[in-house]
């Protein structure tokens, strides 16, 4: 599963960190992918980007293989391959390969760990990194920032969807949109949420998450909201939107 959105700030992290640290505390063994050289999925889990001597870099050129690139986390049956900032000249270097779409997807076909579920944390763009992501996945999960021109690209992201599903994977699909940073106390969050709701009415996830100071805390701890603050209503909303995932 991608976690894409070419805006930043939505909660692609937030929500890949801790939509994979849910499903891992319900029984479910996954590995997690920073695919984004500015590596916070990495150090939100507590790892120093600057002393990873193999990454999703190394993963990418064919230098490595997924099972010895993937790291155990604190969190059980949770797997993190990292990144750093090598990776932010993988796309100039991505051009020249043969296959450059696929490099991903042909190394997650050497993954032998016995993982169930893979979750992709996209860069804030649709550059070749993104695209690696989106020929990899079978499942698209878009977070979406409860405030103004919500909208604003993800028509233009849905459409990019549909291009790759008609000429690189044809078995990608839009999986759900997930609200984020969402404050019950105004209007705009829920007037932005009926708009989506409108516009996507059988994508958008039932689970609404909440803007809350544990979340937004957990990543400096490098612990995942489930861990850092299991009964806030931060991890309670993930392991509500993880149920859903799974069920979808």
């Amino acid at each position: 599963m991608a976690i894409v959105n070419q805006k930043g700030g939505v909660g692609k992290t937030t929500t890949a960190i801790n939509l994979a640290a849910a499903m891992a505390e319900m029984g479910r063994q996954v590995v997690l992918i920073d695919l984004d050289p500015q590596g916070n999925t990495t150090s939100g889990l507590g790892f120093d980007v600057r002393r990873q001597r193999r990454t999703v870099y190394h993963l990418l050129s064919g230098e490595a293989v997924i099972d010895d690139v993937a790291l155990p986390t604190s969190v059980s049956g949770l797997h993190l391959v990292p990144s750093d900032l090598s990776l932010a000249g993988a796309e100039i270097e991505l051009a020249t390969l043969p296959e450059r779409e696929f490099r991903l997807r042909s190394a997650l076909g050497e993954l032998k760990g016995g993982f169930g579920h893979v979750i992709i944390d996209c860069p804030p763009s649709l550059g070749l990194l993104t695209l690696n992501a989106l020929t990899a996945a079978q499942e698209v999960l878009v977070p979406v920032q409860c405030e103004f021109y919500a909208l604003e690209g993800l028509g233009n992201l849905v459409y990019t969807l549909q291009l790759v599903r008609e000429r690189l994977n044809a078995d990608l699909r839009l999986t759900g949109i997930v609200m984020t940073q969402f404050d019950s106390r105004t209007t705009v969050a829920w007037d932005v949420v009926e708009e989506v709701r409108r516009a996507y009415p059988t994508e958008i996830f039932a689970t609404l998450i909440p803007r809350n100071v544990r979340l937004s805390e957990a990543p400096s701890h490098g612990r995942p909201i489930t861990d850092y603050d299991p009964s806030c209503k931060g991890a309670i909303a993930y392991r509500e939107l993880a149920k859903e995932v799974l069920a979808r």
